[in-house]
Formats: structure tokens, C-alpha cells, sequence
């Protein structure tokens, strides 16, 4: 399996249909993908199949405006669970889409898709979301109002394993949000840092995973027991 994890594939401010050229992902999946290639874009949730169809068929198009083309485009969602384990086997390009973290995470849980991606040999891309679920362990930064104060909310669970690495995305947008009255990053992100490594990515950096190898791609900041870091510039790849 080779992985993409990315805070977004596309260019950001665009119509969401053009592959990022940004520190070579529009060229190394190109390079990773066979041509013409069977796709599954797997949900954020499973339960709001207009948006699941929508952001797929943009997914779709960013692709083939890139050089790709299908044999097929699936989707997985609720309306066909039940053939989670066919779908991802016939896979050769899997997308995790991007969305609320802890129901794509209770989703993945009941498909199983932990367990099925230890026999898939193709490309998987995560975005956001799906990134963030990719981790051994998630850390699940809350994002929807009230999250933040709720007691109850959980902050960190299982994920699919494919790295150690706990993403978090879109760092160019939410180092300077508010939520709940809480400042996204000092008061959220710092505290839940300490005894853990969470690397903040920006739109267009990605995480590159081959053969147990992994390589930061583009501008990276690593946050540790409430410290922040430069870790990568825009351009430029890290090992480990």
C-alpha cells in the first residue's frame, strides 16, 4: 500500500476539481496510480449520501482533470455497507473522505476497515478526516460547537493504524479560530499535546507512506507537551 495523507488534494480556493501540484502530489499520484484505475471514495458519514455523491464526483473530476480515468468510481457509504469488504478489494485508488472525525471513526469501526486494509495493495488518500482517522491513535480536535466544552467529548481513540503520526489539518485556517470561546490552538491543541506529538499541516502538505517508510512532504509544524515548532518548509521533505 502507498498512502497519501493530506490536510486537501485540491488547490485551496478552488471549485474543489483540481488536483494540488503542491510539493509533487498532483506528480506522485500520478505516478502511483494505474491508468485507467477502479475507485472507492469511502464517507465522513455515512448517512448524508447527497453530500458523500457530491464531494465524490469533484473528487472524481480533480482526477481526470489530472490524466486519470476510471474503469469505475464507487462510493461506501450507509447505503451499502454491507459490501464494505467486496468494494475495498476491488479497489486500486481508496479515498477516506474529509468530514467529522469521530463519525467517520464510528463508521470505519463498523465496516471493519481496519481489518480490510491489511490485505489492500493499492493507493490510499486520506484527507483531512480521513487522515486524522489513519493514526494508531486519533487525536480528534473538537470543530463543532459545543464540542469543546462538552465533558463528554472524546478527544482521542482508535484509528486504522497506518501511522503513528496524529495529523492535524488545515492549520493555516484554525491557528487562529475560535470555538467555544477557546482559542483553537493555545487552548485545545496545546494542552492535549502534552506527552504526544500532533503535526499541524497546512493546506497542501502531505504525509507520503511506502513500504513502511514515511516522508513529510511541504510545509510542517510539529506541536509537543504544549510547543510548537517549525518542522518542514514549503518545498522541502522530512524523513521519519
Amino acid at each position: 500500500m502507498i498512502c497519501f495523507l493530506t490536510s486537501r488534494t485540491d488547490l485551496p480556493n478552488s471549485d474543489h476539481s483540481t488536483l494540488n501540484p503542491a510539493n509533487g502530489f498532483k506528480a506522485a499520484i500520478l505516478r502511483a496510480l494505474p491508468n485507467p484505475c477502479r475507485a472507492l471514495a469511502v464517507c465522513s458519514d455515512p448517512d448524508a449520501p447527497e453530500i458523500t455523491d457530491f464531494y465524490a464526483e469533484l473528487m472524481k473530476q480533480s482526477y481526470e482533470k489530472a490524466g486519470i480515468s476510471f474503469t469505475c468510481f464507487r462510493t461506501l457509504d450507509g447505503r451499502n455497507e454491507d459490501r464494505a469488504a467486496e468494494l475495498v478489494r476491488d479497489a486500486e485508488l481508496l479515498i477516506l473522505s474529509g468530514g467529522h472525525v469521530p463519525t467517520q471513526n464510528r463508521f470505519f469501526q463498523k465496516i471493519g476497515l481496519k481489518k480490510l486494509l491489511r490485505d489492500f495493495d493499492g493507493v490510499l488518500v486520506g484527507i483531512s478526516a480521513g487522515s486524522m482517522n489513519s493514526a494508531a491513535l486519533v487525536s480528534s480536535q473538537p470543530e463543532e460547537e459545543g464540542e469543546a466544552i462538552d465533558p463528554n467529548y472524546q478527544r482521542f481513540f482508535s484509528g486504522l493504524g497506518l501511522t503513528k503520526k496524529m495529523i492535524l489539518p488545515h492549520y493555516q485556517e484554525i491557528r487562529n479560530e475560535v470555538l467555544d470561546g477557546l482559542r483553537v490552538m493555545e487552548d485545545i491543541a496545546y494542552p492535549d499535546s502534552f506527552g504526544r506529538e500532533i503535526f499541524c499541516f497546512p493546506d497542501g502538505t502531505y504525509l507520503y507512506i511506502e513500504n513502511g517508510r514515511e516522508e513529510i512532504r511541504g510545509e510542517a509544524w510539529l506541536l509537543r507537551d504544549g510547543v510548537m515548532r517549525p518542522l518542514c518548509a514549503d518545498g522541502e521533505r522530512i524523513e521519519g
